[in-house]
């Protein structure tokens, strides 16, 4: 169990630092940034909305609890990825290096999930706290039937 933990801390730190790093030139509508995003066709007051966007998704995903927070953090940094790599394709640049961004995703995802803390694993749910309870005991326990 403890080597679930480290790797998903690696995962999990790497990714938050990739994703808090490139977030600060965003926030600070650096003129790098701003060329970037004029080079790709996007206006440049989007930047901030980006990076604020970023940062929150690294916080949810480092705070503990609140797992559907946390999935929803996985998914927007995914799509913020997703929409990155497919803006360079576009314009014909390289989006090679883009494959490091979805293994730290992907990594800190999937042992997310094996240390037990997601929203679910398809035989119950997990709640906040992340104590797996099957759906059909508790329901049981409180006298209510499943319909």
């Amino acid at each position: 169990m403890k080597k679930r933990v480290i790797i998903y801390w690696i995962f999990t730190g790497l990714l938050v630092l990739l994703m808090g790093v490139g977030s600060i030139p965003n926030l600070m509508s650096s003129p790098e940034s701003a060329a970037l995003f004029e080079h790709l066709g996007y206006p440049a007051y989007l930047l901030p909305f980006l990076g604020v966007a970023k940062l929150l998704g690294c916080a949810a995903i480092l705070v503990p609890g609140y797992p559907r927070i946390k999935e929803w953090a996985y998914a927007g940094l995914t799509f913020d990825l997703t929409g990155a790599m497919y803006s360079m394709i576009a314009v014909g640049d390289s989006a090679v290096l883009f494959i490091i961004g979805y293994v730290l995703i992907a990594g800190s995802y999937l042992y997310y999930h094996k240390l037990g803390r997601g929203v679910t694993d398809g035989k119950g749910y997990t709640n906040s706290a992340g104590n797996h309870r099957n759906l059909a005991s508790s329901q049981a326990k409180a006298g209510s039937t499943i319909s």
